[in-house]
């Protein structure tokens, strides 16, 4: 008695492939941060994370996550960072930003100035994340005032997304590249 049931589902299976969902954005956790509430029965813990994602393309964002373990914290901060991503203004194929300027949150400020290609990034730990998965290789940064992270990464974003191409100002102003030079 053959089992040929068996046999022609097993012939007819196709093999398995796993594809690996490809992902559209690096993600960098920033900081993370413990907090504590003061409650009846004692102290309540909980967590916060900053996370930075971005293509290295001139798409950046950043999102906050609050939770009661590290992992949800994370996940919630780069949830959010996914819906809060923003274009930045880069020239010289990705190289450097178009212009000086500086961004400023709370006690914080942020002066970002382009540099000269192979100077590299030289800026601290939170505004380097946000250059880096930005796609900016050549910039120098200086932090001035509150060097809280929230608020540097606030600054920093800020001070990206107020940078405008010598194209799309001659666009705004109705003239052409080389009358705004």
């Amino acid at each position: 008695m053959e089992n040929t049931n068996r046999d022609n589902k097993r012939d007819n299976r196709r093999p398995r492939r796993f594809t690996r969902d490809v992902k559209e954005f690096e993600e960098r956790v920033v900081q993370i941060n413990r907090i504590s509430k003061t409650v009846k029965g004692g102290r309540k813990m909980r967590f916060a994370a900053i996370v930075v994602v971005g293509d290295k393309k001139g798409r950046v964002g950043y999102g906050l996550g609050k939770a009661n373990e590290v992992p949800d914290a994370i996940r919630k901060a780069s949830e959010t960072a996914k819906k809060n991503v923003k274009r930045i203004s880069l020239v010289d194929g990705y190289r450097t930003i178009p212009h000086a300027t500086t961004g400023r949150f709370g006690a914080g400020e942020v002066v970002l100035r382009p540099a000269a290609p192979g100077t590299g990034i030289v800026a601290g730990g939170v505004v380097r994340a946000i250059l880096e998965l930005a796609g900016a290789t050549d910039v120098i940064t200086k932090c001035v005032g509150s060097r809280t992270p929230i608020n540097q990464v606030h600054a920093t974003m800020q001070a990206l997304t107020e940078l405008k191409t010598v194209n799309s100002v001659a666009k705004l102003r109705g003239l052409k590249v080389e009358e705004v030079r």
